[in-house]
């Protein structure tokens, strides 16, 4: 038999598993996060019923959820936890450091192919059907696992921080595993329309397929490597998987694609092993017991709007090659024609976002602490100050970037006009011979400056939890970027498309930036009415 809510919610045993609820995530969105919740506790629809005589486990988040809506605005006052000098320059400087090995990988693969003329998966001399191949398959790995790395990282720490490693692991590998099946899926689809419309010679096809299965694969154990605080160890396979590549090709004198295959097969084995490795070491110290993983549509509801960010982000990080790749010229043989020049001052212009990414993780993590403690310091009827202090705060964090971003483009152009003079003398080797190149490199180097600015502000959104108001700021910033690449590339030349990536960073910068602001405003509202 039921009882009303008032009652249910009145039970010592409601209270204390609302505390336990809140212990494992202090501020869930909505009463499905909190089903989510209660079933990663072992709680189901039966035992919710003869508990406390609800319908079933939504019925009980449901009760849970209005509990905290009826405590909105009222806010215990406790003291703050004092952090010593020494404490917090450590973690700052871990903070940074964190920030910069994610990047670690790109540059290392960067510095391989100015000194080697090889990487880890791509070539100086490729000819220009290869090139294109390897460039589309790249591109697609990205784009389609962008999705999936969101996802595994918004649950996975999700399950980490509370301490059930084998939930996480679970949850990992379930997404792995559909992102494998869609990257087989995907290929297939790429192959039908090849046969269908004849889009690319089968050599090229191959190509793109298989460096497409591989860079996913990679791509993923990335990501689980960055949930589990590893990344020093991806970066150390992906020097391994260089070094292979230059014994294979260099010292056995094995072709370069198949050299670069095989050494792609053995990082992406050792990248899923050594993730299946780390869960398991992981569990045996710290897993709670725990029966089973909530039900996977209650996960796809939480973590969508992630998904869907990473497959834009991507998506708008890419768009603009793929405007100046497609422009049609005299010698146009396949429907995406791989730019060398384009490709390359990008690929330089990208390192500048590597001192600013470091500056937002230390800045970002030190906000939701003064975040998390100033709810402890600030009484419901002083909201307002509240707003004031952390509005100043943005305002000192976007000057930080600002200046890490300026400081981080001078050294990176000084540092490539540097390697170019020593090219010249040594090899006589001008890499910025080309128009193309300069002129992209210079404005990549502004666009990504900008865009540093919008990840600082779409990592505060998805801090505060609102996904939602990125995804509003990333799509227009995405059609933008592709409208006007697209439109100038044609108009004029074919690398004006990264005037795309240009306004598009700025429509993104304005957008997140306002949504940012919006919060801090109503910083209490989305403190409390939103959690």
């Amino acid at each position: 038999m039921e009882i009303n809510g008032q009652e249910i919610r009145k039970s010592e045993k409601f209270v204390q598993l609302l505390d336990e609820v809140l212990k494992a995530h202090l501020h869930p969105q909505d009463s499905y996060e909190i089903a989510a919740l209660l079933e990663s506790m072992g709680w189901n629809d039966d035992r919710a019923a003869r508990e406390f005589g609800v319908k079933d486990i939504f019925d009980l988040a449901n009760q849970m959820w209005d509990e905290l809506q009826s405590k909105i605005g009222f806010q215990a006052f406790s003291d703050v936890e004092k952090q010593s000098t020494s404490f917090l320059l450590i973690s700052m400087i871990r903070s940074f450091l964190r920030g910069l090995i994610f990047a670690f990988p790109m540059a290392i693969s960067i510095a391989a192919m100015l000194n080697l003329k090889f990487s880890l998966w791509s070539y100086q001399y490729l000819s220009l059907e290869q090139a294109t191949s390897i460039a589309i398959g790249t591109i697609l790995s990205f784009v389609l696992v962008g999705g999936f790395t969101q996802a595994i990282a918004r649950r996975g720490y999700f399950y980490i921080i509370q301490g059930y490693y084998n939930l996480a692991r679970k949850n990992t590998f379930i997404f792995i595993g559909i992102g494998f099946v869609m990257c087989f899926l995907f290929s297939l689809l790429i192959i039908l329309l090849n046969v269908i419309f004849n889009l690319f010679s089968y050599e090229m096809l191959f190509l793109i397929v298989v460096f497409f299965f591989f860079l996913t694969s990679i791509w993923l154990s990335v990501t689980v490597m960055y949930v589990l605080k590893k990344e020093i160890i991806f970066t150390g396979l992906i020097i391994f998987g260089i070094f292979l590549v230059y014994v294979l090709f260099v010292l056995l004198e094995i072709n370069i694609i198949i050299s670069q295959l095989i050494s792609l097969t053995i990082v992406s084995i050792c990248s899923l092993l050594l993730v299946l490795f780390f869960f398991k070491k992981a569990a045996k110290q710290n897993e709670k017991e725990v029966s089973k993983l909530p039900r996977f549509s209650i996960t796809l509801y939480t973590v969508w709007p992630y998904f869907f960010y990473g497959f834009l982000y991507f998506s708008f990080l890419f768009i603009d090659r793929v405007n100046a790749w497609s422009k049609n010229e005299e010698f146009m043989p396949y429907v995406i024609w791989f730019r060398g020049q384009y490709e390359l001052g990008l690929d330089f212009a990208l390192l500048t976002i590597i001192i600013p990414m470091g500056v937002s993780e230390v800045v970002v993590n030190r906000l939701m602490f003064d975040l998390e403690s100033s709810q402890k310091s600030y009484l419901a009827s002083e909201s307002h100050k509240l707003h004031d202090k952390f509005l100043k705060v943005y305002k000192r964090m976007t000057f930080f970037i600002l200046i890490s971003s300026v400081i981080s483009s001078f050294i990176i152009y000084r540092l490539i006009v540097w390697y170019n003079d020593v090219s010249i003398r040594m090899n006589n080797e001008n890499i910025l011979e080309n128009e193309v190149t300069v002129f992209v490199l210079f404005w990549g180097i502004v666009s990504y400056g900008i865009l540093a600015f919008s990840l600082m502000n779409i990592v505060i959104l998805f801090a505060l939890s609102q996904p939602s108001r990125v995804l509003k700021a990333i799509i227009p910033a995405l059609l933008t970027n592709m409208i006007v690449g697209f439109l100038l590339s044609r108009w004029f030349d074919y690398h004006f498309a990264v005037f795309g990536l240009f306004v598009g960073s700025i429509l993104l910068f304005y957008l997140t930036t306002k949504a940012v602001v919006e919060v801090l405003k109503n910083l209490d509202y989305y403190l409390y009415a939103a959690s």
